[in-house]
């Protein structure tokens, strides 16, 4: 049993068909609770607390996947691109928005940790929660945070954002796609990325490029917060 799983193709198994069996369900049901990322994330912390196996052992396989991560971001970079014309024409406020939003993301955070007396950090760990994962990382590794918390907090927006987007889209009557996907890519990085492409081209690739550049001026505010 340890041989197994202390192969790397334990986690890398385990997270395909995790997720193989979320994309299922989510397909069956049809309801919007049943992200098919929340149902893999549970499931895999199920198995790994049912059968004792530790999370560095599952991390030999699993940090595989995330290897994937980085390029997979970087293929945005096509879609962004067949919207080429789209981005010359709205160019400021596609900046604007993305400003905008990053503004709204980290001041929120500054705000509820001094409320909630968070110290320094724990601040700088949920400071960047609105970005993707590698940036988040370097922001809150590199500023006296703590990543796994970060991770967390990244995780859990992204999956916030792609489970309530539909409703607050219709709630708020947006009907513009550049508008959707800027607050998509903008609040819920990667995650929220996969939501706006399900919506349509137009959305994905504005989300694409939002997630790139809020994630870029994170990292540039954060420098002045600390």
């Amino acid at each position: 049993m340890s041989a197994l799983t202390g192969s790397v193709y334990f986690g890398a198994g385990l997270s395909i068909i995790a997720y193989w069996i979320g994309v299922k369900i989510q397909k069956k049901t049809g309801l919007v609770v049943c992200n098919s990322l929340l149902i893999a994330g549970l499931l895999i912390v199920a198995v790994l607390k049912l059968t004792g196996i530790s999370y560095e052992d599952y991390n030999q396989g699993g940090s595989i996947i995330t290897l994937f991560l980085a390029p997979a971001t970087a293929c945005l970079a096509v879609t962004i691109y067949s919207k080429i014309d789209l981005l010359k024409k709205y160019w400021l406020p596609v900046v604007a928005g993305c400003l905008a939003g990053t503004l709204v993301s980290m001041g929120s955070i500054l705000l509820m940790c001094r409320l909630f007396g968070l110290d320094h950090e724990m601040t700088m760990s949920l400071l960047p929660k609105s970005v993707t994962t590698p940036i988040a990382t370097a922001v809150a590794g590199g500023h006296g945070g703590i990543v796994s918390i970060a991770v967390a907090a990244v995780i859990f927006t992204g999956i916030l954002g792609n489970l309530t987007a539909p409703l607050l889209i219709r709630l708020f009557r947006v009907k513009e796609p550049l508008a959707v996907g800027l607050g998509l890519g903008a609040c819920s990085h990667a995650i929220g990325t996969a939501k706006a492409l399900e919506l349509g081209e137009t959305q994905g690739a504005m989300s694409g490029l939002a997630m790139g550049l809020c994630g870029l001026l994170t990292a540039v505010v954060a420098l002045f917060i600390v």
